[in-house]
């Protein structure tokens, strides 16, 4: 049966019938409603700072190797070890507390930062090494800080959720954009725009001792089990007012002091499909390792797979792809790209991914996406379509790759974001905040996969390239 926009707790598409100017403000009011503002901005700067690192090593990965080094190497420094920290660090990072977590983070973040800008390049005798055991310092503090604040969001509820994908999204979008800026437009030297980042995690200590309430966080631990968050009492008369599932159609729903106690406890949920049989209670028994690795089990296919996929096909792009989609830059064409130099190409590229990723993270309110595996098949397509681009050089123009790849940005954030989705719709309360962190290890399973694929994707296509008289990927 098909639903009113105002029944389905999301924004009507525009130029849908009902969609209008006053409907529009009336259902973000009500979308927002209960909101708390610092709740949001914390969680969006935790989103932004977390990942933000990262996105800049990956922008720098040419400038960190030089163009004889796979960028995949790079890639692999930067994801492996947070997969390692996501792949083993939910079975026992709960008896860690989150403030011990956040300053851990935050000097392993600016540590490896600093190792990174102050090595000499190459070719003044720097060591590629070193400036990878960098990048591993900050890869273990973006790993660790994904599955904690994933974590974190149970105790604050969906908006919390809803801005810690903005925020992610947000860290690609700024930390690409800082890059290009940093460098290409102002002109600083790597050195001196990698050293201006190494300050960034500070912002996380901001966010967490001082923006963030506390409150939810000690209520919870001072009690043995997960507990709701109620700050109003509810009748049974407002809650056959609400409209039935609005709170499970939508990431931005009014939070969990209100609409998610009365849907927990009036609504028939969903059952998800990782858990089955488990109880919708909120008394707690400290699960076993045992019970846990079957939880993971049960997240495979429905979550895990999906987010897998999709994180395999978009960074064998970024890593193994995109250095090879290179266009003439000293041609009369009207189609001539807007660059001075090859070595402009790969930063562009992954600044339209982080636009799509930024823009697809923040979109829950408007639209969700419950079929996951769809657009992880169409992100394969995008893969297919820019390594024929590669090898036949078939596309006319550098404008359409511009488009593909703000087209892949867009489905790889709405996978990432409408998975976490998923699960707090879905799974059990007293099995959340565990599937919520276990379930991040497959981005980065996706894009160690894609590492290994780019390592030896991208010499093949630079080499067809060459031999086929295209020796633009050696002039960088």
């Amino acid at each position: 049966m098909n639903r009113s926009p105002s029944s389905s707790g999301l924004l009507p598409i525009p130029g849908a019938p009902g969609s209008s100017w006053a409907v529009y403000k009336a259902r973000l009011k009500g979308l927002f409603q209960g909101a708390d503002t610092s709740v949001l901005v914390a969680f969006w700067l935790f989103g932004l700072i977390n990942n933000v690192l990262y996105v800049i090593i990956l922008s720098a990965a040419l400038d960190l190797v030089g163009p004889s080094v796979p960028k995949a190497v790079v890639l692999l420094a930067d994801v492996l070890p947070s997969f390692i920290t996501k792949l083993i660090a939910p079975y026992f990072i709960h008896k860690v507390p989150y403030s011990i977590r956040i300053i851990i983070f935050c000097g392993l973040s600016s540590s490896g930062m600093l190792l990174i800008a102050l090595t000499p390049t190459t070719q003044s005798g720097g060591s590629i090494s070193t400036k990878l055991a960098g990048v591993v310092m900050a890869s273990l503090s973006s790993g660790g800080g994904e599955l904690s604040f994933l974590g974190l969001t149970h105790y604050y509820g969906p908006f919390s959720l809803a801005a810690w994908g903005s925020g992610t999204g947000g860290a690609g979008l700024i930390g690409a954009g800082l890059y290009v800026l940093l460098t290409s437009t102002i002109g600083l030297s790597v050195k001196t725009s990698l050293l201006t980042s190494a300050f960034l995690p500070c912002f996380m200590l901001l966010s967490f001792f001082i923006i963030l309430p506390r409150g939810p966080l000690r209520r919870a631990h001072s009690s043995k089990g997960y507990t709701d968050i109620p700050t109003v009492d509810i009748d049974t008369e407002d809650i056959d007012s609400l409209p039935t599932d609005a709170a499970s159609q939508s990431l931005l729903t009014p939070g969990p002091s209100v609409v998610a106690e009365a849907y927990h406890t009036h609504s028939p949920r969903p059952a998800s499909p990782a858990f089955p049989n488990s109880p919708r209670t909120s008394s707690f028994q400290k699960p076993t390792f045992r019970q846990k690795l079957a939880r993971a089990q049960g997240l495979f296919f429905p979550y895990m797979l999906p987010l897998l996929l999709v994180y395999i096909a978009e960074y064998t792009i970024n890593q193994g792809v995109a250095p090879t989609l290179l266009f003439p830059i000293s041609s009369s064409s009207p189609h001539n790209p807007p660059f001075r130099a090859y070595r402009e190409f790969y930063p562009f590229y992954n600044l339209l991914y982080q636009l799509g990723v930024f823009i697809s993270r923040s979109s829950t309110p408007f639209i969700r996406i419950h079929n996951l595996y769809l657009p992880s098949f169409l992100q394969m397509g995008n893969l297919v379509i820019l390594i024929s681009q590669s090898i036949w050089d078939w596309i006319p123009t550098v404008y359409l790759v511009f488009i593909v790849v703000f087209w892949e940005g867009l489905l790889g954030g709405a996978v990432y974001v409408n998975t976490f989705a998923e699960i707090m719709d879905h799974v059990p309360e007293s099995d959340r905040e565990f599937s919520l962190g276990a379930t991040s290890v497959s981005d980065s399973g996706g894009i160690c996969v894609a590492g290994f694929v780019g390592m030896l994707l991208e010499p093949a296509l630079c080499g067809w390239n060459v031999r086929h008289g295209r020796t633009m990927c050696k002039k960088f």
